[in-house]
């Protein structure tokens, strides 16, 4: 049976005191996590990754919210994955929307950060979505079948075993617009669907995450489907109070 995951995406929020602040109340939460059988984790920006890192249970999740695929070399503002190994982090974000939208990260680059986590053991959580115009077009499953596809290709089923996949439709991250359950369940069971093909039976390992305007009061809907694992929660996962009650609206 696939573990539940509540992943918190902090983005570009938080200095490092506050995400200390954060991190020395989380004690409590990591133990309920752990005693119903949920992982519970954090990207926070880098600059607060290792303070984070330092400053929560082993058993929390502390991934960054992005990676170069190089080791190093002339690629100025990036962070490379031996950067991220330094600090113990071991779980990365890669291709969310915003990533996408704003930072030409295309499908290809993504299959090469992927790739480059899998040869060092790390934690790829991949996002996939579509924008608002491609949803009202009826193109959600072409895109989505063509991210995967391509960000996935040339993976082995014993790397893919440890991915994790996050459905995060464009139109709905961040602007109060939320996909219905029977969507979420739909697109999720369509990527499964996609992964079977591509990987066989270890499809049914793979956690695959909703993301999208998530709160407090609908997170518990989302789970209920068969298909979607977890959550990739954005805003509500800022405030101490709000990512409690993430927490135990999944339990």
């Amino acid at each position: 049976m696939r573990r539940k995951l509540l992943l918190g995406n902090w983005k570009m929020n938080k200095t490092s005191k506050e995400a200390l602040t954060f991190a020395k109340q989380t004690d409590e939460l990591v133990k309920i996590a752990k005693e119903n059988n949920v992982d519970l984790g954090v990207a926070p920006t880098y600059l607060s990754l290792q303070i984070v890192k330092e400053n929560v249970s082993c058993d929390m999740i502390v991934a960054s919210q992005n990676c170069h695929f190089e080791d190093y070399g002339a690629f100025t503002g990036e962070i490379s994955i031996p950067m991220l190994k330094d600090i113990d982090i071991s779980w990365c974000i890669i291709g969310h929307s915003e990533r996408r939208s704003y930072d030409n990260e295309t499908d290809e680059k993504c299959n090469k950060k992927i790739k480059a986590l899998f040869a060092n053991k790390m934690v790829p959580v991949y996002c996939v979505g579509e924008t608002l115009t491609q949803f009202e077009n009826g193109q959600t499953k072409e895109v989505v079948e063509r991210q995967i596809r391509i960000g996935l290709k040339d993976l082995t089923k014993d790397e893919v075993k440890n991915l994790v996949v996050a459905y995060e439709p464009v139109w709905s991250i961040g602007t109060g617009k939320n996909a219905s359950k029977e969507i979420a369940e739909d697109v999720c069971k369509f990527i499964r669907d996609i992964l079977c093909d591509m990987f066989g039976e270890v499809s049914e390992d793979i956690r695959i995450l909703y993301g999208g305007s998530v709160k407090p009061d609908n997170i518990k809907q989302y789970l209920s489907c068969p298909d979607v694992d977890g959550a990739l929660v954005g805003g509500a996962s800022l405030n101490i109070d709000s990512y409690k009650q993430l927490l135990i609206n999944i339990i």
